[in-house]
């Protein structure tokens, strides 16, 4: 029954997560609808990661999922900060932050050197090269905060730029999760259509975008950030 409520928590999590994100994608930068469909995105990505986390942790052990469960909940709690904190500024959270990213870079290098020591090439049914490209993703991620600590915290396009980098990269692991994780759901003519792969390509080309505006202090001004 417990177990039943997790997995529930995670998909209605999952399925509002990617309504909500694709809904702040199209609201304009800045605007209060832009802002609620980002706090809702927040909000359902904890319960989506934070529920796979539990459940790889405790209720059925994977240490694959854990792991990327706890990546995402750092993204999106530390992209959903960068959006709401005032500029130049630090605290308690970056170092906590900071530290989980670290955790998760060093399981994903123990993870990945167990898988290729295994005589299947595998760990929890994953091989080598994903826990190695998570683990990497966190550490570069880490070295991100190290330096924004160090300067004492980000500002204008930075700080966006982090926000949305965050969120979006977030998002795009949901995605993922979703299909080509979850591809035994679909028929086959479906998944030979690639229609499937339509929802990522939009996210990373829509990031990318954004990122490359955000660059030109008058498109900050004209989304009031």
């Amino acid at each position: 029954m417990f177990h039943s409520a997790i997995i529930l928590i995670h998909v209605c999590g999952a399925t509002i997560a990617m309504i909500a994100g694709f809904l702040a994608m199209i609201f304009r930068k800045g605007s209060s609808l832009h802002r609620i469909a980002g706090n809702f995105f927040f909000v359902a990505m904890l319960c989506m990661a934070g529920a796979g986390s539990f459940s790889a942790a405790f209720l059925k052990p994977n240490g694959g999922n854990f792991v990327g469960g706890t990546l995402t909940l750092y993204l999106v709690a530390t992209g959903w900060m960068a959006g709401r904190r005032r500029e130049r500024t630090t605290s308690a959270f970056d170092w906590f932050a900071l530290f989980g990213a670290l955790a998760v870079a060093t399981i994903d290098a123990t993870f990945g050197a167990q898988a290729m020591a295994s005589p299947t090439h595998t760990r929890f049914d994953y091989p080598p090269m994903m826990y190695f490209t998570f683990g990497i993703i966190a550490l570069i991620h880490a070295l991100f905060d190290v330096r924004m600590l160090v300067r004492g915290g980000v500002a204008g396009a930075q700080r966006m730029g982090r926000h949305v980098w965050r969120m979006c990269f977030a998002f795009l692991i949901a995605l993922i999760s979703f299909y080509p994780g979850q591809a035994r759901l679909f028929s086959p003519e479906i998944r030979k259509t690639n229609l499937l792969y339509i929802p990522l390509i939009l996210v990373l080309g829509s990031t990318l975008m954004w990122l490359s505006r955000m660059s030109r202090p008058r498109v900050l001004r004209s989304v009031g950030l």
